[in-house]
């Protein structure tokens, strides 16, 4: 019998149902940590690298964070964090899980970023407006869509004034069936954080540096 364990993806589909089901729509991303920290099945989203067009953008814009604080939204095993405290940011970084934030605070001792278990719609007052670059990757999709103007509102709510937002979700294609997760976006979903005080630079379709096409907007306070 084999003891390799699962594979993730399958296993978050069968959580994210039954916890959407019984009207906790955010408690099975603990489950999912846990369930990989324990071997049951492969560590979800695990990478070692920052995402490659959050990557892509740092490149791109030579971004350096001198003097400037960010804040990574869901930021699971800290990856993305740890990219933009390199950069030089004075960075932030919070999850749901606290399998999580356990998991990046062991795989990145002496680092730098602040790491947080904390719950997207019951931030510290402190960090409202309070960042000069925020980025989501993955968090409006990885909540389903009658949360999505609630989720968006309270990433927006974190770009400081002169801030920039970083938002990084998968292209919905045609054939999708709504089931989730992750429940994708369209460029107007995306540009929906419009609606929460934010105006658009720029929202672009990159179909290479990942293995499934996505939308990288940026969006200024």
């Amino acid at each position: 019998m084999s003891t390799e364990p699962r594979g993730w993806q399958a296993e978050a589909d069968r959580l994210a149902q039954a916890s959407v089901g019984r009207g906790d729509p955010t408690g099975w991303f603990e489950q999912l940590y846990a369930a990989g920290e324990s071997g049951e099945v492969e560590m979800a989203w695990d990478r070692s690298e920052p995402q490659p067009l959050l990557a892509d953008w740092t490149r791109r814009g030579e971004v350096t964070g001198e003097g400037r604080k960010a804040v990574v939204v869901g930021c699971g095993l800290g990856a993305d964090a740890e990219h933009l405290a390199e950069r030089g940011f004075d960075t932030t970084a919070f999850d749901l899980s606290p399998t999580a934030i356990r998991t990046a605070r062991a795989r990145h001792p002496g680092s730098t970023v602040d790491y947080h278990v904390a719950d997207l719609f019951e931030l510290p007052q402190e960090w409202q407006q309070g960042f000069d670059l925020v980025v989501d990757v993955y968090t409006v999709q990885a909540l389903p869509p009658p949360m999505r103007g609630q989720t968006t509102a309270a990433v927006a709510a974190l770009v400081a004034p002169g801030g920039t937002l970083v938002a990084i979700h998968g292209v919905l294609p045609p054939d999708d069936d709504g089931s989730g997760p992750p429940w994708l976006l369209t460029a107007e979903e995306v540009a929906a954080f419009t609606e929460h005080g934010l105006r658009e630079v720029a929202i672009e379709r990159i179909d290479t540096l990942t293995d499934h096409p996505c939308w990288r907007g940026v969006f200024t306070r």
